[in-house]
């Protein structure tokens, strides 16, 4: 018979385990994956809206919906937190977007400037470019400030979990 201690020794480590997230490596690489590939069909769906809306306003519509689905990716898979983000997270995630969306608009308002007949390709590749340099800062951000974990909550979730399980400990 299996000591009832012990279950609940395992899912407070495994519970321990999910609060502190995935290393920042782990991390980079999910964050290259879910971002990467939502950033592509983002991508794809500037160069497609921006057929019938002016490229700069493509680009805000598609950002804001990349932005929404990948704070929900980075949330509950990227960073760990087995949760959906809460509002903190997706207007933190938001201002980060928004610095994202500048350099990109930046990036081919400047393409657009120095070769106005720049094909789709040529577009694309920059576009790609400043994403990509974008999304290092932009994980950087995310990692660091808006699923970082927080020390006080944490110390006062163990407080409370140790004042729980002590009475028990004294029972036994």
């Amino acid at each position: 018979m299996k000591s009832p201690l012990s279950s609940s020794t395992r899912s407070a480590k495994s519970e321990a385990a999910t609060q502190a997230g995935p290393g920042p490596v782990a991390s980079f690489v999910r964050f290259v994956v879910l971002g990467g590939g939502v950033g592509i069909v983002s991508s794809v769906a500037v160069a497609l809206l921006a057929a019938a809306l002016p490229w700069v306003v493509a680009n805000a519509l598609i950002t804001i919906a990349s932005t929404l689905l990948c704070t929900e990716l980075h949330a509950r898979f990227t960073f760990g937190k087995g949760r959906r983000a809460g509002w903190r997270e997706h207007w933190q995630s938001a201002g980060s977007a928004t610095a994202a969306y500048l350099a990109t608009s930046l990036a081919v308002t400047v393409l657009h400037l120095v070769q106005p007949t720049a094909g789709m390709l040529t577009e694309q590749i920059v576009y790609l470019s400043a994403s990509a340099l974008a999304g290092v800062a932009r994980f950087l951000v995310l990692r660091l400030c808006v699923f970082a974990t927080r020390p006080a909550k944490q110390q006062t979730q163990q407080t409370q979990q140790s004042t729980r399980t002590a009475p028990v400990m004294l029972a036994a």
